[in-house]
């Protein structure tokens, strides 16, 4: 890619954003940041923060905020920005929309968001990862481990859980080479865990027992909602484990092969070097 305006990277602080940023940085390419709380200050529910956010911009990587509604401005969003000029953008979406047997409101939203993308006059390259691995270590699951029990709803459906660092450089790989145009790609690890085997795996690195508690769906809602999730973001998360409890997750998909030309890390090993940094350490 020739341009020399700096790539916008709206997320930037959460666990994809950071990554790219980080890749950014260490090959010299600029880019700018927009959150609530960078310096560009960017709000998807404050559409008078986005005509500042992509000022000069000609690249961004998109990565939408959880549920509906959310996801519903981000398609406002991109077509907003499409029409003051942003000429190419790589959205985060999730493995699995569009597909048959996810019929939830937040599978629906990130169907309409992909084709606002599709139809914005950009030129785009959908991204859709497993759940992240470092969702227990950098997100809400990482409070389950430190309690030795992963409290939530995904029976005994297993998923390809993804290295948040693949995701990074293959969605670094998209930014900068334009061959990616009009692709999208379906990542995963290399192989399905169910929650149990997750638990088994983080319990060996660890060294103490990490057990999974299967809820009811409405009951996992209840406790995100008291700790102090809003309501429609705990039933989109719900909706995103229904997934793999109804064994819709299990298959492994080929996307960091087929951008990366290499394998992605499996979990176990994702698990034993995240072990050493000290973050389940009790």
């Amino acid at each position: 890619m020739t341009t020399t305006a700096p790539i916008l990277i709206i997320g930037g602080k959460g666990k994809t954003g950071r990554r790219v940023a980080a890749q950014l940085d260490a090959r010299g390419v600029p880019f700018r940041l927009a959150s609530r709380s960078s310096e560009q200050r960017f709000d998807w529910y404050d559409e008078g923060t986005w005509e500042g956010a992509v000022a000069g911009i000609d690249t961004a990587y998109l990565a939408p905020p959880v549920g509906p509604t959310g996801l519903a401005r981000a398609g406002e969003f991109i077509k907003q920005a499409a029409s003051e000029g942003l000429r190419r953008v790589v959205l985060l979406s999730g493995r699995g929309v569009g597909s048959p047997g996810r019929d939830f409101a937040v599978y629906e939203s990130s169907v309409a968001l992909e084709n606002a993308v599709r139809e914005s006059g950009a030129d785009w390259t959908i991204v859709r990862p497993a759940w992240f691995a470092q969702n227990f270590s950098e997100d809400f699951l990482l409070d389950y481990v430190l309690g030795g029990e992963i409290r939530v709803a995904a029976g005994d459906g297993a998923e390809a859980w993804i290295d948040t660092d693949d995701i990074g450089d293959v969605m670094t790989a998209a930014l900068l080479d334009e061959r990616h145009t009009g692709e999208t790609y379906s990542l995963s690890g290399p192989r399905t865990l169910t929650m149990a085997e997750v638990g088994a795996e983080l319990s060996e690195v660890t060294g103490r027992p990490i057990q999974y508690v299967d809820l009811e769906p409405e009951e996992f809602v209840a406790e995100l909602v008291s700790y102090g999730q809003p309501q429609e973001d705990s039933e989109a998360v719900r909706d995103l484990f229904a997934v793999i409890r109804n064994h819709r997750s299990e298959y492994v998909s080929e996307g960091v092969q087929q951008v990366l030309g290499r394998a992605p890390r499996d979990f176990a090993d994702w698990a034993r070097e995240t072990a050493k940094t000290g973050v389940w350490s009790a």
